[in-house]
C-alpha cells in the first residue's frame, strides 16, 4: 500500500464523495478543479476539508482526488472530509483514535425531513385565518 492509491467513500446529506489518496504534495482536486476554485472564497469550508489531514499531520504527504456529486457545495465538502478520514484510516490504522475523538469517522445522519400533507413544508403550516 506504500505507493498505491487508497480509495474511500464519504457521505453527507444527499452528497457522495469518492476519495482517492495518492502520495503527493498536499493538493486537493475536486471534479478536476482545485479545492479553492471549486468552493470559491469560503475559508471556513476549506478548513473543514483539511481537518483530517491536519489532525493526522499529513498535509504535505498526500494528494487527494475527489469525485463529488449530489447536494450543495458545503454538504459535498462534509462528504469529502468523511471520505478523507476513512481513507486515512485505511492508510494507517493508528489514525483511527485521533479521527474518532474528533467525530470525523461518524457519518452525519442529519438529512432533510420529508414534506407532510396538509402542510407547506415538513413542519410549516398554511396561514391560519380566524375569519
Amino acid at each position: 500500500m506504500a505507493d498505491k492509491e487508497i480509495m474511500a467513500t464519504g457521505r453527507r446529506k444527499t452528497s457522495i464523495a469518492v476519495v482517492k489518496l495518492v502520495k503527493g504534495k498536499g493538493r486537493i482536486f475536486v471534479n478536476g478543479k482545485t479545492l479553492k476554485n471549486y468552493i470559491g472564497n469560503r475559508p471556513a469550508v476549506e478548513m473543514l476539508v483539511y481537518r483530517p489531514l491536519v489532525l493526522t499531520d499529513n498535509q504535505e504527504k498526500y494528494d487527494v482526488r475527489v469525485k463529488a456529486l449530489g447536494g450543495g457545495i458545503v454538504a459535498q465538502c462534509g462528504a469529502i472530509r468523511h471520505g478523507i478520514s476513512r481513507a486515512l484510516v485505511k492508510a494507517n490504522e493508528e489514525y483511527r483514535n485521533v479521527l474518532r475523538l474528533e467525530g470525523l469517522l461518524t457519518r452525519d445522519p442529519r438529512v432533510k425531513e420529508r414534506k407532510k400533507y396538509g402542510r407547506k413544508r415538513a413542519r410549516k403550516r398554511f396561514q391560519f385565518s380566524k375569519r
